[in-house]
């Protein structure tokens, strides 16, 4: 059987996600914003966190770790490039990876750009993909530290899973997204429909986040440089993708 997946909502707009196999019994959580909706659904469950997956450094994914370490004595894994800034690991890991999580193979990938060592991690037989601040809900992070081709060959990893993969990303910023997207694919028929099942979603207050990469690949602007549409909505036909990248990335730094 698949795992079980929860979304919840942190912060102001963060997602962590809770992982649980019933075979096994075992729990894992991807991020930890903050402790408190955390440890609420772990009681609620009653489940024991074996895990915690760490994606990159930044303090609105790790800040909530010494909340959950106070109740439970889960195994703290995150990329060994980014060990020297992380919260202590019991484990450090690197691309290619392959770690055995609540009965399933975990495959970490490096998605460096947002930040240099920010890791997802990628189930394939639950087909499930936890990307944080790479690739995100119509949108992806912004480059703090990599570079702009860098994110380019990142996302383009994560364009290359079965595009029947569920992404669980960082953050509720589809909305914004939507808007900065219909600026760079205006004409996108799927795109149009997916900014109206948005406004519907957040109008009620639902969460926009997981998404299905199929999606994505029809509608995300970012994953969309080498459409020859988006490439001509851009005057730049026949240009490198990682340079239509830059130009998209760049347009929504200051949007």
């Amino acid at each position: 059987m698949p795992l079980e997946i929860l979304t919840v909502p942190c912060r102001t707009d963060n997602y962590a996600f809770i992982g649980h196999d019933a075979e096994t019994g075992e729990t894992f959580l991807v991020d930890i914003p903050e402790a408190g909706p955390i440890l609420s659904v772990l009681k609620d469950r009653g489940w024991t966190l074996d895990y915690v997956l760490i994606t990159h450094h930044h303090p609105d994914h790790v800040e909530g770790l010494p909340g959950i370490l106070a109740e439970h004595k889960p195994v703290v894994i995150g990329a060994a490039a980014d060990a020297y800034r992380l919260p202590p690991l019991d484990r450090e890991v690197l691309e290619g990876d392959v770690i055995e999580i609540a009965g399933e193979a975990a495959h970490v990938i490096d998605v460096s750009g947002h930040t240099v060592g920010h890791v997802a991690f990628h189930f394939p037989a639950s087909k499930a993909v936890f990307t944080a601040d790479s690739l995100m809900a119509l949108g992806c992070g912004r480059v703090f530290e990599g570079t702009m081709e860098q994110m380019w060959a990142s996302l383009s990893k994560l364009a290359a899973l079965p595009p029947e993969t569920t992404v669980y990303s960082g953050h509720e910023y589809t909305m914004a997204n939507a808007r900065f997207a219909l600026t760079i694919d205006p004409e996108n028929s799927d795109l149009i429909s997916r900014v109206e099942a948005t406004e519907r979603a957040r109008a009620s207050n639902r969460p926009t986040v997981p998404s299905a990469l199929s999606l994505e690949l029809a509608t995300n602007p970012f994953l969309r440089a080498s459409d020859p549409d988006v490439q001509r909505n851009l005057g730049m036909q026949g240009a490198e993708p990682s340079q239509v990248f830059a130009e998209i990335r760049t347009r929504k730094d200051s949007f």
